[in-house]
């Protein structure tokens, strides 16, 4: 096995680099020498999901879990891949072989988007409210995150003064945390959307785009699209349609995307996904909606 560390990590940086077809060989090579590797089996999935290849992802996380029956993260990797493809029927029935606990952060993230996919704003607002009922100290970041998610869950839900009050709080976490992690491209999407959901257009706009400056896709083509993507949700919500189709144009003709969980942003995600409803009026959006998403 210690001889596929090589050929790993130089899979893992030419992921990051956006040399993928590089990547997909160092990927063989390690795999051939440890073909029973549920983690480098994962991380080969992740790389296939990212190119928006899900199929080949579903057949290595089917692989990874047949090693490792009993891991959760690989049943709720297989959910997240259903959810990029638009079947949510079938996510939801791998979410429920899973008991989701406050620090699987991969775990509530995809449940959450499962209920907002789905419309249904009271089970994102309950199930955020049992996880931030007992906030895990060692995940700061991911506690925020969840008061940002809690808050747009409520505001679907029209409960705009409860929304408020999670904006606020989540505001002030990672204000605080952005003081101690000045160049955290993530701190700064977070404030972004916190700051969309507060109306507060300016602000939003600008840590948008210093997400996208602290973590560009040519420094970074595995996670910079999503700094992207923030961009186009801000500009969504905040009635900037140019600006949203431009950057959803742009991110859906390169792999990449969001690593918690590791999803691309793709047209099934955008058919369902509520944050992009003031678009769909729009012959532009329904164009990129009805356009399958490049590798």
């Amino acid at each position: 096995p210690n001889a596929t560390q090589i050929p790993e990590a130089l899979a893992y940086v030419a992921r990051r680099r956006g040399e993928w077809d590089q990547s997909e060989a160092y990927f063989q090579q390690a795999e051939r020498l440890d073909p029973r590797n549920a983690a480098l089996l994962e991380q080969h999935a992740l790389s296939y999901t990212l190119r928006r290849q899900f199929a080949d992802a579903d057949r290595y996380f089917a692989q990874a879990l047949a090693v490792e029956p009993d891991n959760n993260v690989l049943t709720m990797d297989r959910a997240f891949i259903a959810q990029c493809e638009g079947d949510l029927d079938r996510a939801r029935r791998f979410l429920a072989q899973v008991q989701i606990k406050p620090d699987n952060f991969v775990g509530v993230q995809t449940r959450v988007r499962q209920s907002i996919l789905e419309r249904n704003r009271a089970a994102a607002v309950t199930f955020l409210q049992q996880v931030l009922a007992h906030p895990d100290p060692t995940i700061p970041r991911g506690n925020a995150e969840y008061r940002v998610s809690l808050g747009w869950a409520q505001k679907l839900a029209g409960d705009e003064t409860a929304a408020r009050q999670s904006y606020l709080q989540a505001q002030s976490e990672l204000e605080a945390l952005l003081k101690e992690q000045p160049d955290n491209a993530w701190i700064m999407a977070d404030l972004a959307l916190t700051y969309m959901g507060l109306g507060d257009k300016a602000a939003a706009f600008r840590f948008a785009e210093q997400g996208i400056a602290a973590n560009p896709v040519e420094k970074d083509a595995l996670l910079g699209p999503a700094q992207i993507e923030t961009l186009a949700r801000v500009a969504a919500q905040m009635g900037e349609p140019d600006r949203a189709i431009s950057a959803l144009e742009k991110i859906l003709q390169i792999p990449g995307g969001h690593w918690i969980p590791p999803t691309p942003l793709t047209p099934a995600l955008l058919r369902l996904d509520p944050m992009f409803d003031p678009l769909r009026n729009d012959p532009r959006f329904q164009k990129l909606v009805a356009s399958p998403a490049q590798e």
